[in-house]
C-alpha cells in the first residue's frame, strides 16, 4: 500500500486537520515532519473538538503511532502542556504512542524573547510572526548552536552548548535593549524539563524504516502551506521551514522514495494570516461573508484570516513544487448563495500578462489577478456525499479548477464533518 504525503497548497488554513484524520483512521502510523506550534490543526470526532498544535493527528486514535519528527523545531512546555490537555478529553499519551524524534531541535524561552523584541523594533516591516520562538529556533537549528532533544541526555556537554547559544542570543538581546538570559537559569529549565521530555525521545528514523519493510501506512502531516515555503514562498513574508512535499523526507528520516502518494489540500477561496502579498484579497462584503461563514480564525492564535477569491496561478505553482498528484478541495459549501465567483487565472505584471507567481517582493506586491467569473449557486452543497447531491454549477466550479491546476481533485469536503466527503480516489491506494 502507498504512504501518504499531506502538505497545503495555499498559504495554509486550508482544513488540513480534517483530511489528515480522515486518513489517519487507515494509517498506522502518522509524522510530523515540519514547523511548530504556530501551525494548529482543529479535528471534531464523534462531536469533540480537538485543537492540536505540535501532536500529530493520529493522537487521538487508538492504536496509533504518532511520530514529531526531525524537522519540527520543538517547544517542550507547549508540548507536555498540550499532552496534558488532551488528556483533559480522555486520550492518553505516553512514550507507546507517541515518539519525538531524539535529533529535533527545541524552543526555548529565549526563542520567544528574541521573536518578539524583533517584531516589536521592525515597525512597519514586521514579518507577522506569532512571536513563540520558531524562526529563531530554526536559525539556531541552521547556525549549529541549537540545543536538541538528544542534548538533554547528557548533563555533562549542556552547559557548554549553553554558553555558545547565549553568546550569540545575547549580544542581540543587549542591542535590541532587552534583558539579558543568564546560563544558570537555562540550564536549570532544562535540567527540569530532562525527566519529562526524554521518555518520549526516539531515533525515528529507524521506526520508519522498520514500519516502512513491515508493509505499515505512514501518512506524512504537513504544516502551514506552499506558499510560506522559506524557499518557495512569498519570502520573507514566509514560515520558517520547508513546507513543500520534499520536506516529508528530509524532516522525518525516510528516503524520498518512501513518501508516496502526494495531496495537496485547497480551498475553494483563499485565505491567508499576517502581512505579505495577496493578488486576489477582497476587502468588501463578499471577503466579510466568507471569512465569517468559513470561521477563518487561526486555530491557535486566534488572529482573523484575510480572504479572497480561488488563485488558481497560485495553486498550480505549489502542485509544481511538491509533484501534488491530487487534491483534497475544501470548504466549497462556504460558497453556497455567491452569485458569481472568481477564478484567478493569470497575473498582469507591468502590463506583461504571467501565469506564475514570481519571487521577488516587489514584484508580488504589484501582480494584478486576471479573473474568469464562473455563475454561482443557490442550493446547499452542505453535507454533500456524493457528486450527484452538489448543485451542477458546483460541479462546473470544480472541474474548472481541475483543468486550471492542472491536477484532480481526489477528495471533495463539504462541511467540517469527516463523513461529508466525497472520495474520487484513494490516496492510500497502490
Amino acid at each position: 500500500m502507498s504512504n501518504v504525503v499531506v502538505v497545503g497548497s495555499q498559504w495554509g488554513d486550508e482544513g488540513k486537520g480534517k483530511i489528515v484524520d480522515w486518513l489517519s483512521e487507515r494509517a498506522d502510523i502518522v509524522v510530523r515532519f515540519q514547523g511548530g506550534h504556530n501551525a494548529g490543526h482543529t479535528l471534531v470526532i464523534d462531536g469533540v473538538t480537538y485543537k492540536l498544535a505540535l501532536l500529530p493527528s493520529g493522537v487521538v486514535r487508538q492504536n496509533k503511532l504518532s511520530i514529531i519528527g526531525n524537522g519540527v523545531v520543538v517547544d517542550p512546555w507547549a508540548l507536555l502542556a498540550e499532552i496534558e490537555k488532551i488528556a483533559g478529553q480522555g486520550v492518553s499519551i505516553t512514550a507507546d504512542n507517541l515518539q519525538l524524534a531524539d535529533n529535533a531541535a527545541l524552543i526555548l524561552p529565549l526563542h520567544g524573547a528574541i521573536d518578539r523584541a524583533r517584531e516589536e523594533a521592525s515597525g512597519a516591516n514586521k514579518i507577522g510572526t506569532t512571536g513563540r520562538g520558531i524562526g529563531p529556533a530554526y536559525e539556531d537549528k541552521v547556525a549549529r548552536r541549537a540545543i536538541r532533544v538528544c542534548d538533554l541526555a547528557e548533563p555533562d556537554t549542556l552547559p557548554g552548548k549553553i554558553e555558545r547559544l547565549l553568546a550569540h542570543h545575547n549580544a542581540l538581546l543587549k542591542g535590541l535593549g532587552a534583558e539579558l538570559i543568564k546560563a544558570e537559569e537555562v540550564m536549570a529549565q532544562l535540567t527540569e524539563l530532562a525527566p519529562k521530555l526524554l521518555p518520549f525521545a526516539k531515533p525515528v528514523w529507524r521506526t520508519l524504516a522498520e514500519a516502512h519493510k513491515a508493509g505499515k501506512r505512514i501518512l506524512f502531516e504537513g504544516a502551514q502551506g506552499s506558499m510560506l515555503d522559506v524557499d518557495h514562498g512569498t519570502y520573507p513574508f514566509v514560515t520558517s521551514s520547508n513546507t513543500v512535499a520534499g520536506q516529508a523526507a528530509a524532516g522525518s528520516g525516510m528516503g524520498p522514495g518512501a513518501v508516496g502518494y502526494i495531496l495537496g489540500i485547497t480551498k475553494a477561496y483563499t485565505t491567508r494570516v499576517g502581512s505579505g502579498p495577496f493578488p486576489t484579497e477582497l476587502f468588501d462584503e463578499i471577503g466579510e461573508g466568507l471569512g465569517r461563514r468559513g470561521k477563518e480564525f487561526g486555530v491557535n492564535t486566534g488572529r482573523k484570516r484575510r480572504c479572497g477569491w480561488f488563485d488558481a496561478v497560485m495553486v498550480r505553482q505549489a502542485i509544481k513544487l511538491s509533484g501534488i498528484d491530487g487534491i483534497a478541495l475544501t470548504k466549497l459549501d462556504i460558497l453556497d448563495g455567491v452569485e458569481e465567483i472568481k477564478i484567478c487565472t493569470g497575473y498582469r505584471l507591468d502590463g506583461q500578462e504571467i501565469d506564475y507567481f514570481p519571487a521577488g517582493q516587489g514584484a508580488q506586491a504589484k501582480v494584478e489577478p486576471i479573473y474568469e467569473t464562473i455563475e454561482g449557486w443557490t442550493d446547499s452543497t452542505n453535507g454533500a456525499r456524493s457528486w450527484a447531491e452538489l448543485p451542477a454549477a458546483a460541479i462546473k466550479y470544480v472541474k474548472r479548477i481541475e483543468e486550471l491546476i492542472e491536477a484532480p481533485v481526489t477528495l471533495l469536503s463539504t462541511s467540517p464533518e469527516r463523513d461529508d466527503t466525497i472520495l474520487m480516489r484513494d490516496p492510500f491506494a497502490p
